[in-house]
């Protein structure tokens, strides 16, 4: 066997680490005074969260004969998705490489190559659809050199969702009553993963998207975005529409303001996607109060300690947490006018849908 295919054996050992994340009751107040809701800790689980969707990926490829053993798995990621894939890759046995952009942190780049993971990395964005548009079309590149290489393709594989199954199912036995539920949405997944379980054990239950200012996802003109791990240039096919009852739109200013008053009240903390649910989190518990909120912090805060957590960063790019909103600014429909802040809308809408 050569040191190539040896550097590549499954390590099976490593699926017990996988999800089972603590349970976390968050009061601190974002930034009203709030009465508490619940936060999955999945920044404290093995790969982090995407590890979830990147293993039910990889095991639904080699399902269906798309991914053979010890094949290579091509993907393209702004970090958290790398480091699940980079976990599947060793757990299952597979050479991985990740296409990211020249903003993909120093610190992210030395920690996925650590893992065994190669990166390709491009340098500028495409003039439509940004970064992820111009990592999508270097990942076709690196496709047509390795035409036996999989794709798992995290925006449109509905394996993506079924990999948070089993985090409902960890929430379900958890909580005793669950009214509303507040996602981050960037590919889709962990939403359209999580809803289906939850409302089966709690029909009433009522979604909440949280989208990026500057994210197409739900309507929105597609804009240069400072946050990344949630929203999107492009439009999801893994994407839930009709599963929320409405969507967030939050500016930086407002999630580096949550993020920040969420180490120094509670210790739990992370990057832009958890500053974003939980200050829309903190919201919904404000606003229906004696309702059951909950959810997911997807990562924590060490990838961020130059950007959400520097004040220099933060001075740079006009982010001052004292002019941050304390609550939202509500829309009639997504196209009635382009949110620059936190902004709410009850009316969700599929941007690609056809309507009458």
């Amino acid at each position: 066997m050569t040191a190539a295919a040896l550097d590549h054996l499954a390590n099976p050992d490593l699926l017990p680490l996988l999800g089972r994340t603590p349970l976390a009751r968050i009061r601190t107040p974002l930034p009203l005074p709030q009465p508490g809701f619940w936060a999955k800790l999945e920044c404290l689980g093995a790969g982090g969260m995407k590890a979830r969707s990147a293993v039910a990926m990889l095991r639904g490829a080699h399902a269906r004969g798309e991914l053979d053993p010890g094949g290579t798995v091509v993907e393209s990621t702004s970090g958290t998705l790398g480091i699940g894939l980079a976990f599947a890759g060793q757990a299952l046995g597979h050479q991985v490489i990740l296409v990211g952009d020249a903003e993909l942190e120093p610190s992210m780049r030395q920690l996925l190559r650590s893992y065994g993971a190669e990166l390709e990395i491009v340098e500028h964005p495409a003039p439509e659809g940004g970064w992820q548009a111009a990592r999508l079309a270097r990942l076709r590149e690196v496709l047509d050199r390795l035409p036996s290489a999989y794709w798992p393709d995290q925006y449109n594989n509905p394996d993506n969702a079924a990999g948070y199954h089993g985090m409902a199912q960890e929430l379900i036995s958890e909580i005793n009553e669950l009214d509303v539920l507040v996602c981050s949405v960037g590919t889709g997944g962990h939403s359209a993963g999580l809803v289906e379980p939850l409302r089966r054990r709690w029909p009433g239950l009522r979604v909440i998207g949280v989208d990026s200012v500057g994210s197409a996802i739900f309507g929105q003109p597609a804009r240069s975005r400072l946050m990344r791990g949630l929203g999107s240039s492009i439009h999801p096919r893994n994407v839930a529409y009709r599963a929320f009852d409405e969507v967030h739109w939050v500016g930086p200013a407002e999630a580096v303001d949550a993020c920040r008053r969420l180490s120094k009240g509670c210790f739990v903390t992370g990057g832009w996607s958890t500053g974003a649910v939980a200050l829309v989190a903190a919201w919904a518990a404000r606003t229906d109060a004696g309702n059951t909120v909950a959810t997911v912090f997807p990562d924590g805060p060490h990838r961020y300690l130059g950007s959400i957590y520097d004040d220099a960063y933060c001075r740079t790019h006009g982010l001052d947490p004292g002019r941050a909103a304390s609550h939202p600014v509500e829309i009639p429909h997504p196209e009635a006018v382009e949110v620059t802040g936190w902004a709410r809308c009850r009316t969700v809408v599929d941007p690609l849908e056809v309507r009458p």
